[in-house]
């Protein structure tokens, strides 16, 4: 454990050289950067109202088939 610490220690913690430092404010994802993510979204929520309409077709199906085989069965 110490021999991590004296490493660690030893390791100097690296600096951003001035000609590295990037101006934050040109430094955006622009235009391609939002459609792509509209693009995304969309997709998403088209899946997703896509799959309840599927699961609710499935409850429906099986609630009918439910309903049919319990008419089907002999009363005692």
């Amino acid at each position: 454990m110490s021999v991590l610490l004296l490493v660690a220690a030893a390791v100097p913690t690296p600096s951003p050289s001035p000609s590295l430092v990037v101006n934050e404010n040109a430094v955006t994802p622009g235009v391609v950067g939002f459609l792509a993510i509209l693009l995304v979204t969309l997709a998403t929520v088209g899946l997703i109202v896509d799959m309840i309409r599927r699961i609710r077709r499935v409850r429906y199906r099986s609630e009918l088939a439910a309903r049919r085989d319990a008419a089907q069965q002999p009363r005692p």
